[in-house]
C-alpha cells in the first residue's frame, strides 16, 4: 500500500529538494568549466613552462576555488528567509578564502619549481644559477609567510567577533606591544636577514664556506637559519642574522676557483731549478690543475733548511685540495728519488771535520723537531 505524504510535508521538503539540486548542478558545473579551461590552458601554454607548471600545481586548489564560488553564488540567490542561511554563508566564505590562498601558495610553488627547473645548479659554472636559485628560495618561504598571514586576517575580518577582538587587543597593546616586540625581535630579524640575504647575496646555495673555523657548502637557506654542510658531513645550523652581522670566509662569491699551495722543507743542497722543472712537469701532467697558475718560490730560510712554496691553481675547492695532495706526494717522492740527501740536515763542525745526520723528525708544518741526539762537540758551529 502507497503511503501519501501529506501537502505540508511535501512543501517542507520541496525548498530543500530545490537548494540541494541546485547546490549538485552548480558544483557539477564547475567542475566541467574547470576541466574545459585547463585543458584549453594547457594547449595554448605547450611551450609556456611557468604556464604549465602553474596548471599542474594548481590544478587541484583552483578546482576547489571555482566549487566554492560555485557553491557561493547559489547561496547568494537563495532566499533570505531559508533556514541555516547565515551559518552556511560563512562556512562558505571561509572556506573560499582559505581555499584562495592555497590556490596562491600552490601558484607561487609552481613559479619557484620552474625557476628552480630553468636554472640547473649542478653544472661546472653555475655561479649565476646559485644566485638565482638563492633569492627564488628566500622570496619563496617570505612570500609564503605573508600569504598565509594575509588569509588568516581576511578569515578573522569574515568572522563576526574578530573585529571585537582586534580592537580590544589594540586597545591593550601599550606594554603588551613591547614585550610582543622584544619577544618577537629574532624572529623579525631573521626574516629581514633573510630579505637581505636574497637581494644582497653574501651567500648562496652550494657556496664554500668558512664558519667559526669549520668549511663546508651552504645546504640550505631556511626563513630561520643556514643549513652548512661541513666536510666531514655534520651540519652546521647559523642563523639567518648572525650572517649579517658578523664577518666570515665565501670562497666562491664571485667564481669557485682558488689558489692553493704546498710547502716544502729542502736541504740548501737541492737544485732549485730541477725542482722547479719537476713541479712544472707534474702540474701541466695533471688533470686537475686548471692551467692558470704554477708557480715555486723559496719563501723562507733558517739556518738548517729552506721553505719552499709551491703555487697552483683548480677550479674549485675541493678539486684545489686534491690538486695539492697529489703534487706534495709527486714532489716528496722526486726528492727522495733524485736528491735523498735533500731532506733538511743538522750539520755540526768538530774537530775540523763536517758531520751531517738528517733530522730524527720532521712535524706536519716542516719544522725540525727537536728529538735530534748527537756527540757533544767540542766547538760546534750550525750551518
Amino acid at each position: 500500500m502507497d503511503a501519501i505524504l501529506p501537502e505540508n510535508v511535501l512543501a517542507l521538503a520541496r525548498p530543500w529538494l530545490l537548494f540541494g539540486a541546485a547546490i549538485v548542478v552548480a558544483l557539477l558545473a564547475a567542475f566541467v568549466i574547470h576541466r574545459m579551461l585547463i585543458a584549453v590552458l594547457r594547449r595554448l601554454a605547450r611551450r609556456k613552462p611557468f604556464t604549465t607548471a602553474m596548471t599542474r600545481y594548481a590544478y587541484r586548489a583552483s578546482q576547489v576555488v571555482l566549487m566554492l564560488v560555485a557553491v557561493r553564488m547559489v547561496l547568494s540567490g537563495t532566499p533570505e528567509d531559508f533556514p541555516f542561511l547565515v551559518g552556511a554563508s560563512y562556512v562558505v566564505s571561509v572556506s573560499l578564502i582559505l581555499a584562495m590562498t592555497w590556490l596562491v601558495h600552490r601558484c607561487v610553488h609552481a613559479i619557484s619549481a620552474t625557476v628552480v627547473t630553468l636554472n640547473p645548479y649542478d653544472v661546472v659554472d653555475n655561479l649565476r644559477a646559485r644566485r638565482i636559485l638563492t633569492q627564488t628560495r628566500v622570496l619563496t618561504r617570505s612570500a609564503h609567510f605573508i600569504i598565509a598571514l594575509l588569509g588568516l586576517s581576511f578569515v578573522l575580518l569574515t568572522l563576526p567577533g574578530a573585529r571585537q577582538f582586534g580592537a580590544s587587543l589594540l586597545a591593550s597593546a601599550g606594554v603588551a606591544g613591547l614585550v610582543a616586540g622584544i619577544a618577537a625581535r629574532p624572529v623579525l630579524g631573521n626574516f629581514i636577514a633573510g630579505l637581505q640575504i636574497a637581494f644582497t647575496q653574501p651567500i648562496r646555495i652550494d657556496d664554500v664556506l668558512i664558519v667559526q673555523g669549520e668549511w663546508g657548502r651552504v645546504e640550505e637557506i631556511t626563513g630561520a637559519f643556514v643549513v652548512v654542510r661541513i666536510w666531514d658531513e655534520r651540519r652546521l645550523i647559523v642563523p639567518l642574522q648572525w650572517f649579517i652581522e658578523n664577518p666570515f670566509e665565501n670562497w666562491t662569491h664571485t667564481s669557485s676557483t682558488i689558489l692553493g699551495t704546498v710547502f716544502l722543507w729542502l736541504d740548501f743542497s737541492v737544485p732549485l731549478d730541477k725542482v722547479r722543472a719537476e713541479f712544472e712537469r707534474v702540474c701541466h701532467a695533471n688533470a686537475l690543475w686548471d692551467q692558470r697558475v704554477c708557480v715555486m718560490h723559496v719563501v723562507d730560510t733558517t739556518d738548517r733548511a729552506m721553505q719552499i712554496r709551491l703555487l697552483v691553481s683548480a677550479i674549485d675547492s675541493g678539486t684545489a685540495f686534491e690538486l695539492r695532495c697529489q703534487i706534495r706526494e709527486a714532489m716528496l717522492s722526486f726528492v727522495a728519488a733524485r736528491y735523498p740527501e735533500g731532506l733538511p740536515r743538522v750539520r755540526a763542525e768538530m774537530s775540523g771535520q763536517v758531520s751531517s745526520q738528517a733530522p730524527a723528525d720532521i712535524d706536519g708544518t716542516g719544522r725540525i723537531a727537536d728529538a735530534y741526539s748527537a756527540p757533544t762537540p767540542k766547538a760546534s758551529k750550525f750551518a
